[in-house]
């Protein structure tokens, strides 16, 4: 049976920034760790010690000298590599660590190693909220791949702070159950709300956006649908740029549908193979997006991780969550939805931008793939499909 969805709650009086790449991230995000005065949350899959992770590290470690109390949450797959003096760095000044499912092996064939924590927040003092798909890694380290790395997040003041404190502290709560000798933290109270306002935090901009989280209890169709909604009621324009881009039967006939009733509709992907698997996936239904008039483009000048979408110049979307098995069903992930005309135009045009001078277009006149190339896609497909099955996703037969 398939879950309920929350639709998205957007609520005025925001100040949303887009952060592109780590160059524009990181400072912001230092910036302010820097003026924090009570709590920090940092929740990522990566944290890497380059210079990007030890910029950040050197902003937490003198928040703590400060006496604010700092929570960093870590993926336990992804952060199985974080060199064990970094982690005692941190804790030795009084930093929480903690990891989310750290017991990872290759021998573990518990369908639960699959659920990872795959979003990237930052909150501090519950007034300044990060979200996107930056990890606490360098845009120069892209092994593989030709640098800078391309992502985006976004800088929140407003109301949604305060959710996305909420989020924060119910994740790091939720994994410090599995540290038996972990204390428990003693939170700050987080503000009465105003039931006249709908909110408990000053306006601090105009905008309008919901936070939106995909997790395994409450939330586990809630990202999906409001992208959904969003592409059911355009009528002008969708462009959707994700890094790993393996849609469901609904997500596809949607994306269809647009097309067929005169709406442009692109998508654009990643060219550059990382996860071999989720690469040829994917690949096996350009010919049926294609057929319905979806344009499709691949990115090829460096390593594309974003996770963003704009419709109608209107309604825009930055976050973690991909448009993929793991990321729609099984990880947990958090977006910022946005109808702003100026923040959806600042985001159309950087995508216009990349796609102009490293995309091309996957042509839908006699697009033609060799033989071991299908083989390839079909089986890759094959498999996703089986995976899917035994992690317990067998019933959503309207996902593949």
């Amino acid at each position: 049976m398939r879950s309920a969805a929350t639709t998205p709650r957007f609520i005025d009086g925001h100040a949303v920034e887009l952060l592109e790449g780590g160059g524009a991230y990181f400072p912001a995000l230092v910036a302010a760790f820097e003026a924090a005065v009570h709590e920090i949350h940092l929740q990522a899959y990566l944290f890497v010690d380059d210079p990007a992770g030890r910029l950040v590290a050197d902003a937490l470690l003198r928040a703590a000298v400060r006496g604010v109390a700092v929570h960093v949450l870590i993926d336990g797959f992804g952060g199985r590599t974080m060199p064990r003096p970094l982690r005692r760095r941190l804790r030795e000044a009084g930093i929480e660590l903690l990891f989310f499912r750290p017991d990872v092996s290759l021998c573990d064939f518990r369908r639960s190693r699959l659920r990872r924590l795959h979003h990237k927040i930052a909150v501090v003092d519950g007034a300044v909220g990060f979200v996107g798909g930056i990890n606490v890694i360098d845009d120069m380290h892209t092994p593989g791949h030709t640098p800078p790395r391309w992502d985006y997040a976004v800088q929140v003041r407003g109301p949604l702070t305060l959710d996305m404190l909420r989020v924060a502290r119910q994740a790091w709560e939720t994994v410090a159950r599995t540290y038996l000798r972990r204390r428990w933290p003693a939170w700050r109270p987080l503000p009465a709300p105003d039931p006249s306002a709908d909110r408990s935090v000053a306006p601090a901009g105009t905008i309008r956006a919901a936070f939106v989280i995909r997790d395994t209890l409450r939330h586990r169709r809630d990202i999906e649908a409001a992208y959904l909604q969003a592409i059911a009621l355009a009528d002008r324009e969708i462009l959707i740029a994700c890094a790993y881009f393996l849609p469901g039967i609904e997500f596809r006939r949607a994306l269809a549908d647009a097309a067929r009733r005169g709406v442009q509709v692109t998508v654009l992907l990643q060219a550059r193979v990382e996860y071999v698997l989720m690469h040829h996936a994917s690949r096996a239904l350009y010919r049926q997006l294609l057929d319905a008039g979806v344009r499709i483009f691949e990115y090829h000048q460096s390593f594309m991780h974003a996770k963003v979408a704009v419709v109608d110049g209107e309604w825009a979307t930055v976050g973690s969550s991909n448009i993929d098995p793991l990321s729609l069903l099984l990880a947990r992930e958090a977006n910022v939805f946005v109808r702003d005309a100026a923040f959806a135009g600042a985001l159309r045009a950087s995508l216009q931008r990349a796609m102009a001078t490293g995309a091309r277009p996957v042509e839908a006149t006699g697009y033609r793939r060799g033989l071991p190339a299908r083989i390839a896609s079909w089986i890759s497909y094959g498999i996703v499909r089986v995976l899917l099955g035994w992690a317990g996703y067998g019933a959503r037969r309207d996902y593949l």
